[in-house]
């Protein structure tokens, strides 16, 4: 992944206070992207504030994206950026589908 588009990607969840942000490469494993991004929000309105402000940073930064799943969701937004997937859950969603340890090849 570019770095500059993770490091404009985890600089806004954290201004945003997203938790427990983990990024894990795939690039050495076939799969759909090849990195996954899986962050935290706090509230269903803390979720939808993560989603919007990460597009916004997005689209400011001329950056396409292939795909917006889960708007108004509760529990689950998934953003499609291509070379780059990013997850933002709430604890329990991220909890019961425990991304870290199906994608993860260092566990």
């Amino acid at each position: 992944m570019d770095k500059k588009l993770k490091n404009l990607i985890k600089e806004n969840l954290e201004e945003i206070k997203a938790l427990d942000t983990k990024i894990l490469d795939l690039s050495k494993i076939d799969a759909f992207t090849e990195q996954l991004i899986i962050t935290t929000g706090t509230s269903t309105p803390h979720i939808s504030a993560i989603s919007k402000k990460i597009t916004e940073v997005l689209k400011k930064n001329k950056i396409k994206i292939y795909g917006f799943e889960g708007r108004g969701s509760k529990d689950w937004v998934l953003i499609d950026l291509g070379e780059v997937v990013l997850n933002i859950m709430s604890s329990s969603a991220r909890e019961l589908y425990d991304l870290e340890s199906l994608w993860d090849p260092n566990l």
